[in-house]
């Protein structure tokens, strides 16, 4: 069961009862962050991006995943960051080295669909992933060492241009890169990644990402 902690607005004082949201982990049991009750909630401000993540433990298989930092609106407009505890430090100090399957995360908000894909690029071994230095043409870029990963959550279908601006700022970067999409693709973005060998996948609507083409299926087979 989630659990729940009241909290109060350090901004306008109101007082509310936060409810953890529980996630599906890998084995099929829901998971919820575990919330601090000796910790004051405080307003969210700018952030680095490994500071949105907490990691949780399966209560039933015991495999740690990265869950997005719990917030809540107040209807003051202030966004409170909800105290957890977490243990990426447990992780580091005695979590042995075996890296756990990674759930995914139901896409309901373009938020969802960043974090869907984060999760998948940490399944591929990219630990240190962040919002890209560099905007893409469209979508949102996320970035991390030797890789560039573009996401398309809108209602249309990325297209060739979309594919090639990709593969042109991974080249001049040196990195590897891949494209995740919630409409999919053009035929002529996928002709022109299959030319380009970039991986293409779908987000589908529970936050799995589905292979599109040759070079995907290979990187997914490699990540198994």
């Amino acid at each position: 069961m989630s659990e729940s902690l009241p909290v109060r607005c350090p901004a306008c004082r109101r007082s509310h009862r936060y409810t953890a949201p529980a996630y599906p982990c890998a084995c099929g049991a829901p998971v919820a962050a575990p919330l601090d009750p000796d910790r004051v909630p405080d307003a969210a401000g700018h952030c680095s991006w490994s500071e949105e993540w907490v990691t949780v433990r399966c209560g039933s298989c015991g495999t740690r995943g990265e869950w997005p930092q719990p917030e809540l609106g107040c209807p003051c407009g202030t966004v409170l960051r909800i105290p957890v505890v977490d243990e990426r430090a447990d992780a580091r100090a005695g979590g042995g080295t075996r890296r756990p399957a990674v759930p995914t995360v139901p896409i309901r908000s373009a938020r969802d669909a960043v974090t869907a894909a984060v999760l998948y690029l940490r399944r591929l071994g990219h630990d240190d992933i962040r919002r890209a230095d560099q905007r893409p043409t469209s979508g949102i870029g996320l970035a991390g060492r030797g890789v560039l990963a573009q996401l398309d959550p809108s209602a249309r279908p990325a297209t060739s241009r979309d594919v090639e601006c990709l593969w042109l700022t991974a080249m001049t970067e040196s990195a590897t890169c891949l494209y995740f999409s919630l409409a999919g693709y053009t035929a002529e973005a996928r002709a022109r990644a299959d030319t380009l060998d970039v991986p293409l996948f779908v987000l589908d609507p529970s936050g799995a990402a589905c292979p599109e083409n040759a070079p995907a299926l290979t990187l997914d087979a490699d990540a198994s």
